[in-house]
């Protein structure tokens, strides 16, 4: 009865993979809408993540089945140019290729910009009469210059809009498409057939392609901005490394060969010169530096480094020269993983993005319907119900756009087309999909360059909702420096000396690397005390630790630990531990061969910034608590400290049970809390990935990036406070973004189909349509730009 739950549980858990890639051609959130649905329907794609902001789409697949060219291939085909995200050992390549790209862009757009401008500089001044030459007042300039503008600066977006009607996922330019091409056909028909008696609006295809250039080579020039910072963060990578060929050889300095830093391997020797940037992780085996470990922390200050200690990828080389032996070379380096990490965090949306993902895939042709029904309305029922229109709508509208007010008579089918067209030019989609990319690509950035690593939207949502922090004990709000402080050993231990305790201790720690651990090998080197070799280690993490030392089996650890392997703890040995427990000390319990010979304390400090750390976020709302497997004694001195009750102390749990501690708080029935745990990533790896939101500081770097959705590179406790307060401002720039884009298409669309006209015969032309339409999208990328200001 158990092999159906155990094969789909093996279905469960194929293996996945990431397909990343770059993708052109996408305008606005349908384009993004429309390049989800056409990978989706391959079979074995799993899940798609495309950012408008960035280009860039994320397929999770089925190992091996998918092939990555034939996807690419696929939106090619489709009007979406793409490609496969280069290979490893082509980054400086690929990141020249882009600049060169995106410098190209950007010229063409000024470029059509200058020519609209001119354009509409030329149809502005002979439409209002600001000139006395003929020429600017002919009906037939004006003609001309509609023509110009449209085969010229606004052919892209025709092409383009017309592409997108033909592979069935029509787009903004689909909709500028039909405003102007509308706009201009009519003024045609009303300059040859004059007994039509309909009025020449040239004017209006100008002004919207003039004032839609100028708001996307607006937001293209934000947008830039918006990525500046992953830019400078990409850039930080190193291209090349010094290697040392003879690391064997006493001139260190001779035999030098430069290689790509991408094709340096582990275990190798490389020369850094002062000025250099460090190629890979690496241990300082010669030499002693100053390294600025900005890029990484935040912090200005430089660190000193020596023989032993470890330099990070992308750091710089200050003071001297020194020769490193390289730990983690290419994609398994500290600024390779963050860069991973950034970029993936720009793909994962919020939640609260889906509801503009859902409006943005009918949007076009929700405002194509809207446009018709517009037109139908005022041709069919309003221009006959309210005859007076035909006179008030012209004047308004002129008027909106700097025109004198003149009172003319038009016919229904020419009001009816006016309002249709600026229906369809005024719908922006572009800033519903552009409202969370830009967002959080400026939030993750900034928070990468501070430090703050966030994992993505819907780590930003989760941290808005939070209003619970639980903070790990040992090692997070202490600074997990234990030093020894008692070396009680307990009555009727004749073979037994305090220093032989402390020996016997030593020995049996030597197998395991906890912070209390230690704490006592070095208070017996400190005492010079000879530490006897052990055997035989078994340890049980967060309980204690057992070995074998000269033929006598020693047990270190709590009393759970003690009683599981059944020695017994007098009455004695249970006072004293009290005692220094209330003090605030870990109590270990020694055993030997049995009995319970002594008791070590161990004190650990907390971390000067973990008061300040606790008061502000109790200011901000959230309640604190302490998760410990210490004993409750030892856990209630330190939340005493830091002004805290008895009744934010969770102590005695092993961190076997800490995820069903974090469960217990998430699922209460009288106050389920949503949850951030706040460990060091290593043994709290389980707590951190059952809390709604896992913060690690960058101790245990490894597990905590896979573990946690937040990672504190800087390994400051204070950095808690300032990524929730960075999640919480760049989810408020999130919800703003699509409070805008919602409120501005709610309320545009409907000004556009004339809804004040009859009452106040007030109307939008198509031009002023135009400029709202640029000027929303703009709005949406500026305001996410303002996140920049954010300060701690």
């Amino acid at each position: 009865m158990q092999l159906l739950p155990k094969t789909q549980l093996s279905l469960e858990i194929t293996p996945t993979q990431k397909i990343i890639l770059d993708v052109g051609g996408m305008k606005c959130a349908g384009c993004v809408k429309a390049v989800e649905r056409q990978l989706t329907q391959h079979p074995g794609v799993k899940s798609v993540c495309v950012n408008l902001a960035t280009e860039v789409a994320v397929v999770d697949v089925a190992v091996g089945d998918v092939d990555a060219d034939t996807l690419a291939q696929g939106l090619t085909a489709t009007g979406f140019p793409s490609q496969i995200r280069t290979a490893k050992g082509k980054v400086a390549e690929e990141k020249s290729d882009h600049a060169a790209k995106v410098r190209q862009e950007m010229v063409t757009a000024i470029r059509q910009l200058v020519i609209a401008g001119v354009l509409l500089l030329l149809s502005g001044i002979g439409h209002f009469g600001g000139s006395n030459l003929p020429i600017l007042n002919n009906i037939w300039f004006h003609c001309g210059l509609a023509t110009i503008a449209l085969l010229i600066p606004g052919r892209p977006i025709l092409v383009d809009g017309w592409l997108g009607c033909r592979r069935g996922a029509p787009n903004m330019n689909t909709l500028v498409s039909l405003g102007t091409l509308t706009a201009y056909t009519t003024s045609l028909v009303a300059l040859f057939f004059p007994g039509t008696g309909w009025e020449c609006f040239f004017d209006e295809p100008v002004m919207m392609l003039g004032f839609i250039l100028l708001g996307r080579t607006l937001e293209k020039q934000a947008r830039g901005r918006a990525a500046a910072a992953f830019r400078q963060l990409l850039a930080l990578q190193p291209q090349t490394a010094k290697l040392i060929a003879n690391p064997d050889s006493e001139q260190l300095g001779t035999d030098i060969i430069e290689i790509p830093a991408e094709q340096v391997r582990v275990g190798e020797w490389l020369q850094v010169l002062p000025g250099d940037k460090i190629p890979v992780d690496g241990e300082v085996r010669f030499g002693q530096t100053t390294v600025d470990e900005s890029m990484l922390t935040g912090e200005s200050v430089p660190v000193i480094k020596q023989r032993g200690d470890v330099v990070t990828a992308g750091t710089i080389n200050q003071t001297g020269a020194i020769a490193i032996q390289a730990i983690r070379t290419g994609d398994d380096t500290t600024l390779a993983h963050i860069v991973a990490l950034v970029e993936t965090a720009q793909t994962r949306k919020a939640p609260v993005q889906k509801l503009a993902d859902t409006v943005s895939g009918y949007f076009t042709y929700g405002v194509l319907t809207a446009a018709l029904l517009t037109f139908v309305f005022w041709y069919f029922f309003g221009t006959q119900v309210w005859t007076e229109v035909s006179t008030a709508s012209v004047a308004s509208g002129m008027e909106m756009m700097g025109h004198s007010a003149v009172t003319t008579n038009h016919s229904p089918l020419l009001i009816s087309l006016k309002l249709a067209i600026a229906v369809m030019v005024v719908a922006c989609p572009c800033a519903l999909g552009l409202a969370t990319p830009t967002a959080i690509l400026v939030g993750t950035a900034l928070g990468a360059e501070r430090g703050l690593l966030i994992k993505g939207g819907d780590v930003l949502e989760k941290v808005h909702q939070l209003n619970t922090i639980v903070f790990d004990k040992t090692g997070t709000l202490t600074t997990g420096n234990a030093t020894v402080t008692d070396c009680f050993l307990l009555p009727n231990q004749e073979h037994i000396s305090p220093d032989s305790l402390l020996q016997l201790a030593a020995a049996v720690e030597s197998g395991t690397h906890h912070p209390l651990s230690t704490a006592i090998r070095q208070a017996a080197q400190g005492q010079n005390l000879a530490i006897a070799n052990a055997v035989d280690f078994h340890t049980e993490p967060g309980m204690g630790v057992s070995a074998v030392v000269e033929g006598a089996i020693v047990l270190l650890g709590n009393w759970e630990w003690l009683n599981c392997h059944g020695i017994t703890i007098s009455e004695t040995a249970q006072e004293q531990a009290h005692r220094l427990a209330s003090e605030g000390k870990t109590v270990v319990g020694v055993a030997v061969d049995g009995n319970l010979a002594g008791l070590i304390a161990v004190s650990d400090t907390l971390r000067i910034d973990a008061k300040t750390t606790v008061d502000k976020l109790r200011q901000m709302g959230l309640r604190v608590m302490i998760l410990s497997g210490d004993r409750p004694e030892a856990a209630s001195a330190i939340a005493q400290q830091l002004g805290l009750d008895s009744t934010d102390v969770m102590a005695g749990i092993p961190p076997s049970k800490k995820a069903q501690a974090i469960e217990s708080l998430q699922n209460n029935s009288n106050q389920p809390s949503i949850v951030a745990m706040v460990g060091d990533g290593i043994n709290d790896a389980p707590a951190l990935s059952q809390a709604d939101v896992g913060i690690a500081l960058r101790s245990g770097t490894d597990v905590a990036m896979e573990t946690a959705e937040i990672v504190l590179m800087r390994d400051y406790l204070s950095d808690v406070v300032e990524s929730i307060q960075l999640s919480r401002a760049t989810f408020n720039k999130i919800r703003q973004n699509l409070f805008w884009a919602f409120a501005y298409n709610t309320i545009g669309i409907p000004l556009a189909a004339g809804v004040l006209l009859p009452k106040f015969g007030f109307v939008l032309s198509p031009s002023s349509a135009a400029a709202l339409m640029a000027f929303s999208s703009v709005s949406v990328v500026t305001n996410s730009i303002l996140l920049r200001q954010f300060t701690r």
